[in-house]
């Protein structure tokens, strides 16, 4: 083996991405720096009340809100499937802790700052930091500049080897590009800045969208709106379809256009009247301090060119992303992408060439262009996460996805799609949470908790 290498490694964010990263690439021996701009770890999963002035966040220029949690919000995944490998994310029997297996929002932070305390990480991070710029330097260094936010004219330049980037993908709204809606007198709002669903009482509301949070939000608002109305690409042309159980939920074909008299047009000349359009249409990658002189670029949401989702060919190993991909269990995957990342850096895991990585990237990309992927699917994973994560698990020498996660993520799949309202409470899996117990008890920092 070549010999072990310690490198100067910023870490931009520290939400769950940044922390797993933070602990991987310091267990690996690199001396590590964690930029976060917010005064406590937890990323997205802080939640706050507090909202963008600009509704559907198209002002480049707004005051940006990072996370985009509601009030209500729960996890899509049970705790056993989303937890780390290293650190289970089991139900506390202290404190005024949410013990359900799919918890609250809150859970989860606390989760990641017990996290955070347990592999003395908050030791790493620069509170209220915020990265303002990220470039290469001639002498192959990455400068970072970053500013203290509470002292606006206190500018910190520094240089480190490499910069791996953990700035989450849920804070810039895209928007459903709706003919005439610059002119419908109505409002529109992105679920970005959906917190609770008292601002929609006895409201018209049309939901743009049929993903999680489109599913979430349209069965509480429904609770106080006069109509609600789930347009999506999903449903079928009928003109009406009212939701099984529900007498104010109807599920429409995609949006034709909005109309200057207030209406909104469906297929077959089917209009409503509404006071709202809800935009649950996802989130844009974006990257506005990182400056690669045009080596990587997004582009209708591929971050790329990307080895494996992680590593620009001609920058790597020294700048490098953790978290892109979508439709996944996020928090063991960032373990796989942090501790190949850590180890690369160190010298211990080999990459390809430049040009071998480029090929792959390549041949990746025309792989989604016969498969008809859109190439803003780039990042989502649907149906290969796991052998993903397998395949970097290999390259670091490590165990393979267990098969309990494997199983228990499908049958939360499975159940989102059949029971959307009561999966989170009902499920039929309870072999498969005795088999996570029992890895669970494993881990040292379990420390008579997993049981």
């Amino acid at each position: 083996m070549p010999p072990i290498a310690s490198r100067d490694v910023a870490v931009i964010g520290a939400g769950a991405a940044g922390l797993v990263a933070a602990r991987h690439l310091r267990r690996e021996g690199h001396s590590v720096v964690v930029f976060e701009r917010e005064s406590q770890v937890g990323g997205t999963w802080i939640y706050t009340n507090k909202t963008e002035p600009d509704p559907i966040g198209v002002d480049s220029n707004r005051p940006v809100v990072h996370s985009s949690l509601y009030a209500s919000l729960r996890t899509n995944l049970p705790r056993e499937a989303m937890s780390l490998r290293e650190y289970p994310f089991v139900a506390k029997k202290t404190g005024h802790r949410d013990p359900r297996r799919f918890p609250g929002h809150r859970e989860v932070l606390e989760y990641l700052k017990d996290y955070a305390t347990e592999f003395a990480i908050g030791e790493l991070v620069r509170f209220d930091t915020e990265v303002s710029r990220v470039s290469q330097g001639e002498n192959g260094k990455w400068e970072v500049r970053s500013i203290k936010r509470k002292e606006e004219e206190l500018h910190l330049d520094e240089a480190f080897d490499a910069v791996v980037v953990c700035t989450g993908h849920y804070t810039d709204p895209r928007i459903a590009q709706i003919p005439g809606a610059d002119r419908w007198p109505g409002k529109q709002i992105h679920s970005h800045n959906y917190r609770t669903p008292e601002p929609f009482q006895d409201q018209v509301v049309v939901i743009i969208g049929s993903s999680a949070s489109a599913v979430d939000i349209s069965r509480e608002i429904a609770t106080v709106a006069k109509e609600v109305h789930i347009a999506s690409w999903s449903t079928s042309n009928e003109e009406d379809q009212s939701l099984p159980g529900y007498t104010n939920i109807w599920l429409r074909p995609m949006v034709e256009s909005a109309n200057e008299d207030g209406s909104i047009s469906f297929p077959h000349g089917f209009k409503i009247f509404a006071d709202i359009i809800l935009h649950c249409t996802g989130y844009k990658y974006s990257f506005p301090f990182l400056d690669t002189k045009g080596i990587v670029t997004v582009d209708d949401n591929r971050v790329g060119p990307l080895y494996k989702h992680v590593f620009p060919p001609s920058l790597a190993p020294w700048l490098s992303f953790v978290g892109l991909p979508w439709k996944i269990a996020p928090f063991p995957q960032f373990e796989f992408q942090s501790e190949w990342i850590a180890g690369i850096l160190s010298g211990r895991i080999s990459l390809p060439s430049p040009d071998e990585m480029m090929k792959d990237v390549e041949a990746f990309y025309a792989s989604l262009q016969a498969s008809g992927v859109p190439k803003r699917y780039t990042h989502n994973m649907t149906g290969y996460q796991f052998e993903y994560n397998d395949w970097i698990a290999t390259q670091c020498g490590s165990p393979k996805t267990e098969e309990w996660r494997k199983k228990m993520y499908s049958a939360a799949s499975l159940g989102r799609k059949e029971r959307p309202e009561t999966y989170r409470d009902e499920w039929e899996d309870d072999d498969l949470v005795s088999q996570a117990y029992q890895d669970f008890t494993k881990q040292s920092s379990c420390k008579g908790e997993c049981y």
